[in-house]
């Protein structure tokens, strides 16, 4: 789910960021593309171990063979803390695991 950030936020990040993916919500808020922010942090198409982002679809993590839930889900740790490092924005995970 994109996050979302109140206009003053949006403001800032467009500031740093001036080709940041956003767009108005009802509230009056901004909403911020994850998988812009995501891409933007090199993730797209990255391998890691045997999981990944997907090379088309950044959202999309992949196991190539062999990860466990553990690793696929540390990928999504480790996507969301490089956003935040980057953007000062929380995206949640919504990894499932079957």
């Amino acid at each position: 789910m994109d996050p979302e950030v109140n206009f003053e936020q949006y403001e800032c990040r467009k500031l740093q960021h001036p080709n940041v993916v956003a767009y108005p919500t009802s509230t009056g808020g901004m909403k911020l593309a994850a998988g812009w922010m995501i891409e933007q942090c090199e993730w797209k198409g990255k391998i890691v171990g045997h999981t990944g982002s997907h090379k088309d679809q950044t959202l999309v993590l992949v196991n190539y063979g062999g990860a466990t839930d553990k690793e696929v889900y540390q990928l999504a740790l480790d996507i969301k803390k490089s956003v935040f490092e980057k953007f000062g924005v929380e995206i949640n995970p919504e990894v499932n695991v079957y």
